[in-house]
């Protein structure tokens, strides 16, 4: 028997999701703080630092990494973060996924397959397969 979800947990959710895309850091790192799941994943397996990434906010996405989210964790599709960056070309973004250990060959594809369907070659030597 399955719950209906509580509204204003929907709301809170919906509301977190929303600071990911538009990289408030401060508030990310206040409600993960607070108790809201660094790797909170929406209905597509979209973690926050996914929605953060593909937006461009490096500084939310060390947030949430530095409060213990996962850097490789795939969405339903297979996707990492850092395949996620690398699609649109989050430089910054990229950099701080590495930094946190994020693996070019997780995911599928991955960010190294990424970086080589688009001709990133310094992407490539960044990933030390250049």
């Amino acid at each position: 028997m399955s719950e209906t979800p509580d509204p204003e947990v929907v709301e809170l959710a919906s509301k977190v999701f929303d600071l990911a895309r538009t990289g408030d850091a401060d508030a990310l790192a206040a409600y993960v703080d607070a108790g809201v799941p660094a790797n909170l994943t929406n209905d597509k397996g979209d973690t926050l630092v996914m929605l953060a990434a593909y937006h461009g906010h490096a500084a939310a996405v060390a947030a949430l990494l530095e409060r213990g989210a996962e850097a490789d964790r795939p969405n339903d599709r297979g996707q990492t973060p850092l395949a996620g960056a690398v699609f649109k070309g989050e430089d910054a973004v990229i950099r701080a996924l590495l930094a946190a250990g994020a693996d070019p060959e997780a995911g599928t594809p991955s960010a190294l397959d990424t970086a080589r369907m688009f001709g990133r070659t310094e992407l490539l030597e960044l990933f030390g397969a250049g």
